[in-house]
């Protein structure tokens, strides 16, 4: 009597794994995925913009802002890159709506010859900006001052105009005593003009200048002739450069030692021209 074939047996679930190499060979990123990612930002330099939302398209990640002043209409890309905020908050793209005020950072993207929101703020009466960096960049022809910014190392431009308020400490001073490498503190009215236009520039410290500072030792690295120090008056740390071979207190210095230090600021870093130990670390204030 024949017997029965054995029935099929059921077919076991395989796992292929896909050799990219013929694909992917011909592919050089620097860690960016060009499919799944999304682009890096355009460089250059960011441009604030202020005025009112006169379209949106949202399928096509577009707005139409009224810029203020004699600015005309500029249309803006934006996408999933793009940091949307409605009074501080983040939000969707959903949040912009026609006619309201818009206040947007725009960054030139030369790839696809269209302008570029890397922050879009909405819902705000009025935006009198902040900005607290080094100046890398003075045109005194324009008028134009390019800084880089403190928190966020972000390049900014914006104009300086005959209405704007130069100081330097409690002295008035001019665009011509702006200078690559200062540190500065900026206020700027956005709808002032298309770029931001400087209402007050604070210049803190300026390449070459002398600065003393009094406190407490908090940091030190004798080897790297590095230091920090609280000043007794703001209570903020400072950091300081200094030659250990050029001062003899050295032996003195240790964390927790009250100091007097004449400083040079030298655009990058400031350096001790005198480090004078008031009192050494574990000292009583009697003594």
């Amino acid at each position: 009597m024949p017997s029965n074939p054995p029935p099929n047996e059921p077919e076991q679930p395989k796992t292929e794994i896909f050799d990219g190499s013929a694909t992917a060979s011909g592919l050089t990123t620097d860690g960016h995925d060009p499919i799944l990612d999304p682009p890096p930002l355009p460089a250059g330099n960011a441009t604030l913009v202020g005025g009112t939302v006169a379209g949106v398209d949202h399928i096509h990640n577009k707005m139409t802002v009224r810029v203020f002043g004699n600015g005309g209409r500029w249309k803006i890309a934006y996408d999933e890159r793009t940091h949307i905020f409605r009074n501080g908050a983040e939000t969707t793209q959903l949040a912009i709506k026609k006619g309201e005020r818009v206040y947007v950072d725009t960054m030139l993207d030369r790839k696809k010859h269209e302008v570029f929101a890397r922050n879009i703020r909405l819902g705000i009466q009025s935006l009198s900006a902040d900005a607290d960096g080094q100046i890398t960049e003075v045109d005194p022809r324009r008028g134009e001052v390019s800084l880089r910014d403190k928190i966020n190392s972000s390049p900014v431009q914006f104009k300086v105009d005959s209405q704007t308020r130069i100081v330097y400490g409690t002295n008035p001073a001019s665009l011509n005593d702006l200078k690559p490498g200062s540190l500065v503190h900026v206020k700027f009215s956005p709808e002032q003009a298309n770029r931001g236009v400087a209402r007050e520039i604070a210049i803190v410290a300026a390449p070459g200048a002398e600065f003393t500072y009094i406190g407490k030792v908090t940091y030190l690295d004798v080897h790297r002739g590095t230091l920090a120090v609280e000043e007794s008056l703001d209570h903020k740390n400072y950091e300081i450069h200094f030659d250990p071979a050029h001062f003899q207190a050295r032996d003195n210095l240790a964390i927790g030692s009250e100091v007097r230090i004449v400083a040079v600021f030298e655009g990058s870093r400031y350096t001790a021209q005198s480090i004078t130990v008031t009192r050494t670390a574990g000292a009583s204030e009697n003594q």
